[in-house]
């Protein structure tokens, strides 16, 4: 019995030896690809997540496969924070306030590069992950628009793509100020509440329109 209790345990330790050093490399891989682009070197991902360069390819075989695996665990954290914001029953533009924060947190703007053909967009488990975040962000902007504190001509694109160019790398400015990319989250988000102030140029831009886009530009590729 003490045979099979202490191979059970191994087993169970292995396991999650296994994960953590998979979590560790995602998060070192979103790191050095918002920072270095997708050329990034895999060596480098292996040393910042403390692992050997086997263990990053007993996880992920190639580039692309963490490409997208980095893109599906965002996706996935998104959801989550979203999910529970709209569980929580929570006051709707402050839900929205923190979608905008917890998306800025993961560097969209940095990881969007990775949709411009280092990565299929098509890809099946990105595009039922997406479908997922769209869905989800959707009834949270829905949710905002109802209760008549988001002006009514911004659209869940138009979020979405603020956060992103926000968020995306500047050339010669530290990338690591959190306060003044906070300043111009909050700029921003001041900027999307009803009663608007102004009227907005163009048209609002929704989900399904942004993903319309990023197919086509996939086809044109």
């Amino acid at each position: 019995m003490g045979g099979t209790a202490t191979a059970t345990t191994t087993g169970t330790r292995l396991r999650a030896d296994a994960l953590r050093n998979r979590e560790r490399i995602l998060a070192a891989a979103r790191e050095a690809f918002v920072l270095y682009g997708t050329d990034a070197r895999l060596d480098e991902i292996a040393r910042r997540a403390g692992v050997g360069n086997a263990t990053l390819y007993r996880h992920f075989p190639d580039r692309e496969a963490l490409l997208i695996a980095v893109l599906l665990d965002v996706n996935h954290r998104i959801i989550d924070e979203a999910r529970a914001a709209l569980e929580a029953d929570s006051d709707p533009f402050e839900a929205l306030h923190r979608l905008v924060l917890n998306a800025a947190g993961e560097r969209v703007g940095g990881l969007c590069p990775m949709l411009g053909g280092d990565v299929d967009p098509r890809d099946p488990q990105l595009v039922a992950s997406n479908a997922r975040m769209h869905e989800t962000v959707q009834r949270l902007v829905d949710r905002a628009h109802a209760s008549g504190q988001l002006r009514p001509d911004v659209g869940s694109g138009d979020i979405l793509v603020g956060v992103a160019r926000l968020t995306s790398p500047v050339p010669g400015t530290d990338q690591d100020d959190e306060m003044l990319l906070l300043r111009h989250l909050q700029i921003f988000v001041d900027g999307l509440r009803a009663p608007a102030p102004g009227t907005l140029p163009g048209e609002s831009r929704s989900l399904a329109d942004l993903k319309e886009e990023i197919c086509r530009s996939s086809r044109r590729h």
